[in-house]
Formats: C-alpha cells, sequence, structure tokens
C-alpha cells in the first residue's frame, strides 16, 4: 500500500499545509514571496545559517515573537512591528542593529496577497532601519492555529565596547525622559480588533528608533543612564522595572507626560490607564541632570521625538521602598502599579 500522499507543485493564492513541507512548494514559497523581498549577499547564498563579518567590537542580540491580532491596524501591520520590535530592543542596549532573521508560522489557508503586503511592509522597515535579513525559516499550521499569521524576530547589533546602559545605573537626581506620546499603540489595536471609532482616528506609533538613540549617545554618551521601549506593560511597568532594579524611587509628573487627546478620551472611554497601555515607537530614557535639557534638546531634533518630554526623576528610596509615584494636577500623588495579568491580548 502507497501511503506517500504526493502533491503536485502549483501556483495558488492560499498557503497550503505543503507550503510549509520543506518540498518544492517550500521553495517556491520562498523564491516567489520572501527572497524578492529580504535579498542581500548574505540570504541569497540559500545556507542553513550566515556567516557574519566578525566585528571588533561586543555583540548585542536580542529575540521576540509577534502575534498581535489584527494582523493589520492604523500605522502599520505584524510586519513592520516585527522588524521594529527587535530593532529597538537592540538599540535600547545602545548597540548599531545589522543583521535580524526571520521566522514564520503561517496558518493554512492565509491569503497569499496578505503574506506578501507583510512581507513588503518587513522589508521596507528593514530598509529604514538599515538592517539586513540574513536568515529565515517559514512553518505552515493547520487551519485555526495560527490567527493568521506568527513571526519571530532575532537581530543582531554591534556595541562599543564602554557603554553600559543599565536601570542599576540610576542614582537619585537623574531624569527621566520620555520620547514621544504614550499608548498610541496599544489604543489602535484595540479599536481596531473591536471595531471602535473616533472622530480623530488613533495610528500606531510603530518605528524603529535609531536617530534618536544616535542622537543621545552624541549629546551625552557617559551620562545616558539606561534606555528601554516601554511595549507590552505600558511605562508603567518599564519604570517599575528601573525602580526594582536600582533600588530608587523614581516620581513623574502627570501634567508632562505626553498623550495625544484623543489616545487619553479612549482610554477614559474604555476605563484604561494610558500608563499600562502598550508602545512600539517612544522609548524611556535616564540621564543624569546635567545632560537632561541637552538630551531632550537632541531628541526633540529627530524625527520621531517631537513630543518627548523630561517627564520626572530620580530620588532615594524611603520608608515605603523602591517605587514609582504619580504626581497629580492637585499636587496629592499615587504609587504606580506594574501591570497586573494582560490588559490589552495580542499587541504585540
Amino acid at each position: 500500500m502507497n501511503t506517500t500522499c504526493t502533491v503536485p507543485d502549483r501556483l495558488t493564492d492560499k498557503v497550503e499545509l505543503a507550503h510549509g513541507g520543506g518540498g518544492s512548494m517550500t521553495a517556491a514559497l520562498i523564491k516567489n514571496v520572501f527572497a524578492p523581498r529580504f535579498g542581500n549577499r548574505l540570504l541569497d547564498r540559500g545556507l542553513d545559517s550566515s556567516v557574519l563579518p566578525e566585528p571588533d567590537c561586543r555583540l548585542a542580540f536580542s529575540t521576540d515573537t509577534f502575534v498581535v491580532n489584527p494582523l493589520f491596524f492604523p500605522g502599520g501591520n505584524i510586519g513592520d512591528l516585527a522588524i521594529n520590535g527587535t530593532v529597538n530592543d537592540i538599540l535600547c542596549s545602545g548597540a548599531t542593529p545589522r543583521y535580524l532573521s526571520v521566522g514564520f508560522v503561517i496558518e493554512e489557508g492565509l491569503d497569499m496577497k496578505v503574506l506578501e503586503e507583510i512581507a513588503d511592509t518587513m522589508a521596507r522597515a528593514a530598509k529604514e532601519a538599515e538592517v539586513e535579513i540574513v536568515t529565515g525559516d517559514t512553518k505552515v499550521v493547520e487551519r485555526g492555529k495560527a490567527d493568521g499569521v506568527y513571526i519571530n524576530t532575532s537581530g543582531i547589533g554591534y556595541l562599543p565596547p564602554d557603554l553600559n546602559l543599565d536601570p542599576n545605573n540610576l542614582r537619585a537626581g537623574d531624569k527621566i525622559i520620555i520620547t514621544g506620546s504614550i499608548a498610541r499603540h496599544g489604543m489602535a489595536v484595540m479599536s481596531k480588533r473591536e471595531g471602535i471609532g473616533f472622530s480623530s482616528p488613533i495610528v500606531s506609533d510603530t518605528a524603529s528608533l535609531g536617530d534618536i538613540v544616535h542622537a543621545l549617545l552624541d549629546v551625552c554618551p557617559q551620562s545616558l543612564r539606561v534606555l528601554r521601549d516601554p511595549t507590552r506593560g505600558g511605562v508603567a511597568s518599564t519604570l517599575n522595572e528601573f525602580s526594582i532594579a536600582a533600588g530608587v524611587n523614581i516620581t513623574i509628573d502627570e501634567n508632562s507626560i505626553p498623550i495625544l487627546p484623543e489616545v487619553r478620551s479612549a482610554c477614559e472611554l474604555l476605563g484604561l490607564d494610558p500608563l499600562h497601555v502598550a508602545n512600539e515607537g517612544i522609548m524611556i530614557a535616564g540621564v543624569a541632570a546635567e545632560d537632561a535639557d541637552a538630551a531632550l534638546a537632541a531628541i526633540r531634533r529627530s524625527v520621531h521625538g517631537a513630543d518627548a518630554a523630561i517627564i520626572g526623576e530620580v530620588t532615594m528610596a524611603d520608608s515605603h521602598g523602591a517605587g514609582v509615584w504619580l504626581t497629580l494636577p492637585a499636587g496629592n500623588r499615587r504609587r504606580v502599579e506594574m501591570l497586573s495579568g494582560e490588559q490589552l491580548p495580542r499587541i504585540c
């Protein structure tokens, strides 16, 4: 009895299980969809791994997996989110991103044009971030198993020998700078997923932020303490991570935090704290007080930093222990806790 099920090679407008089988249809998928968009001198060799040029410095390495639902949202899609997210993680160490890997888990039945549009967006995002996609993998799973497509990206960047950005570097008196308005990405995804319309559409802030990081390293390389992109868990969770790591208090001023009026209104409508909502195109920086104004001016000169602001400062921990505090307009304050639970599922 012949138990082998042959699958004919053919052109198709839907992803099929055979596209993930490792045979000729997998090769056709790579040839027709990925190679034309991601091709470069390393990837085009078709090896199982790419041999990267040896850098004369340290390496930064990061990986992330993206499962956003819906796949497309105002301001972007899962493709540029996957590129920008890993690029920004590398940038937060002060490294210059150079190479990415991309792994796709594709659901059977996904429209090929959807996959092509996602790949096009990824190629544009990689070009803008000045990184190359040098290796990858594709798997196809049965219908109903993957919400269309999941994407993993891993990245490598070159790190200067003496740079050490770490929350442990924070000291009392340091200033906290945010590079743009908060909560845009989470609310853009939420509004699209729930079919909520607002008079002013909310657009995701997804972007690679190399311009901001390079500006900071040019202006204050010795006094830049830490960088972090406040994605899942939002600004509140990131600042709490800083506070716990350094054993300090961080006090932020509600009036100083940039937030678009439509985003604030949407958060109020849905009962969400914007400090807990995800971001994909901003960073939080801790900078020594004497260089904070120069750092802020440098950020504001960058493409993505027009709304940057100094939102608070680091103080010594008190009898309550290390924590994050929000000063309210009336002058009183409340403690800002790390996000508990998953407030906005599948946002990145």
